[in-house]
């Protein structure tokens, strides 16, 4: 596929609805600038469910799909971003109950124990030492995090890493305000005051690094502009 110059576009200055409006009016190519802005937290949401890395990509790449197939049934009424966290909760509910994971679904296996899920971004080349301090701390704030119960976890990942709003949680989550509050009130005061500050480097808790974003991008459109 021939590499697309978003450049051409200037991503940056054309709104939601405008890319959503000529996507639909049959410029497919533009679906690349919605995948890319919407990578990093689609990826955190998946893997506040799961911890298998190939599978959270996985279930990412569907979501993109059923999300472009079902565009014209996309109302304004909220962001694009909330209607896709939905379409890739119900995702992943749906695998879950396929392989009847629910139960193991947070048993780390000592091969996954052996793999980082947080990135470095490429373009932070950090000296030898500061980079395993750096890793250790985020492997830290990780394991605290993924030791929550999945209803708080993702609570947590959507606010307190994603900064989403209080309204947008209750309705990708479909769980009322003050559930919302109750549960990341429960989450905050689970973690380790410790790890909890830790947490302020948001950008690279459960990164989804440059190479990684190019990668399920490029997956997603082949089929889209297949």
């Amino acid at each position: 596929m021939e590499p697309i110059q978003l450049n051409d576009y200037k991503p940056h200055q054309l709104t939601e609805s405008e890319i959503i409006r000529r996507i639909l009016a049959g410029e497919r190519e533009l679906y690349e600038i919605l995948l890319r802005r919407n990578n990093q937290k689609l990826f955190r949401v998946i893997r506040s469910y799961l911890k298998d890395e190939s599978e959270v990509e996985d279930i990412m790449q569907n979501t993109y799909l059923k999300a472009f197939e079902k565009l014209y049934q996309f109302k304004h009424s909220s962001t694009y971003g909330t209607w896709l966290i939905r379409i890739g909760i119900n995702e992943v509910l749906a695998r879950l109950k396929e392989k009847d994971k629910v139960v193991h679904l947070y048993q780390r296996s000592s091969e996954e124990k052996k793999n980082t899920i947080l990135e470095i971004p490429d373009k932070n080349q950090l000296n030898p030492e500061k980079r395993i301090i750096r890793n250790e701390a985020k492997q830290l704030l990780e394991n605290a995090i993924d030791s929550l119960d999945a209803k708080y976890r993702t609570v947590y990942v959507l606010k307190e890493i994603e900064e989403m709003s209080i309204n947008d949680i209750s309705e990708c989550l479909k769980i009322s305000k003050s559930n919302v509050k109750v549960r990341l009130h429960r989450a905050k005061n689970t973690l380790k005051e410790r790890l909890y500050e830790l947490a302020a480097n948001k950008e690279d808790v459960f990164g989804f690094g440059f190479s990684r974003c190019d990668n399920i991008t490029e997956k997603v459109m082949q089929q889209v502009l297949a």
